[in-house]
């Protein structure tokens, strides 16, 4: 099945793309990374090569389980800067820097082709769509809008959400990733032919992601401490990655949809949609903004995918600007414990009979 948003006017779009060009045109900078993102990327890539070689050397418990929670940390940070940015081809002005940085995901045990299908093409345009937007998706464990079922333990949904998103780049690497290579849909919709080249990445990246971080790890620390150590690395990571995802989109205020009747459109303005389905949380917060890779000005991000995340702050005041103008809500937590209580108060409410 396929969606659009349909052929409405974009007075709001139109206007905040023509000022934010002018942000750009007058400074003389570039929408892509700089120096700084590239800074940001030779510390990550350091940091991974530093604990990963740590961990065969120190073979402690304590050490163990402290290097493959950093381990963890590290992985998410590489997803949300350097993957994240590349994928949306904004991480630098050369096509090739961000295809090849792109790779980051697959080293990580993820696959940036597939990702590309689900992320840009589905959740950029249909963000918080049930039945169509993947990433809103974590049934039956958690009901997170009110078009999905609900059963009975729902209701305690907003105590044990910590756990299952924990679990979820567990599922990622092992579930879901082939899932989508198998049944060829993302959700509900299908994607195109996997090119030649790209099947034989996948097998071929799932392949060495598993022997560099589990294989080898088992051979030099013993399988216990590896077996133990990679599942708090997978807790660590996917935990990190959930949380930064649902609070930029399954919050209280935030709204969540079913396609139109004709089972292909939507009724808002692109960028309306985008604002009434994302929020943005501890901008201020320069700590929160370089980890995340500058997803907590997700209201940005969503608007301006192509803009590298370190444009963000400098342009977040044009977007306040111009929502205000238009009559239009600009949701924003001031920093993450209270987008924390935000979306355990959206869970406990989806949870309720």
């Amino acid at each position: 099945m396929a969606f659009s948003l349909g052929n409405q006017a974009h007075p709001f779009f139109d206007t905040l793309n023509e000022r934010v060009e002018k942000y750009f045109t007058t400074k003389g900078i570039s929408r892509t990374g700089n120096w700084k993102i590239y800074t940001k990327a030779a510390c990550l890539l350091t940091s991974i090569a530093v604990i990963y070689a740590s961990l065969l050397l120190f073979h402690s418990w304590l050490a163990q389980m402290l290097l493959w929670s950093g381990l963890g940390m590290v992985f998410a940070a590489i997803g949300f800067n350097l993957m994240h940015d590349s994928a949306h081809g904004s991480f630098s002005s050369k096509s090739w820097v961000n295809h090849m940085m792109g790779y980051s995901l697959n080293v990580i045990g993820g696959n940036v082709f597939l990702w590309k299908l689900k992320h840009n093409q589905i959740h950029h345009v249909y963000t918080n769509i049930e039945g169509v937007d993947d990433d809103i998706d974590v049934q039956p464990f958690l009901r997170v809008n009110e078009q999905q079922k609900r059963y009975w333990f729902h209701k305690y949904q907003f105590i044990y959400w910590a756990v299952i998103y924990g679990t979820t780049y567990f599922l990622w690497v092992f579930v879901k990733d082939f899932s989508k290579y198998f049944t060829k849909k993302i959700g509900e919709m299908p994607i195109r032919k996997i090119p030649p080249n790209e099947h034989i990445i996948f097998w071929a990246s799932k392949l060495f992601y598993l022997a560099v971080f589990l294989v080898v790890p088992i051979l030099v620390v013993g399988w216990l401490k590896a077996i133990i150590g990679y599942a708090v690395m997978l807790f660590v990571t996917g935990w990190i990655i959930a949380v930064v995802f649902q609070l930029a989109h399954i919050v209280e205020g935030r709204s969540f949809h079913l396609p139109e009747t004709d089972g292909r459109s939507l009724k808002d303005e692109w960028a309306v949609h985008q604002l009434n389905t994302t929020a943005n949380f501890a901008t201020k917060n320069k700590v929160v903004s370089w980890l995340t890779g500058g997803l907590n000005f997700q209201v940005e991000h969503h608007l301006f995918p192509r803009i590298s995340h370190i444009h963000y702050p400098a342009i977040s005041g044009i977007v306040k600007d111009t929502c205000e103008e238009f009559g239009l809500e600009y949701q924003e937590y001031p920093n993450v414990l209270s987008a924390v209580r935000a979306h355990i108060s959206h869970l406990r409410i989806l949870g309720a009979a």
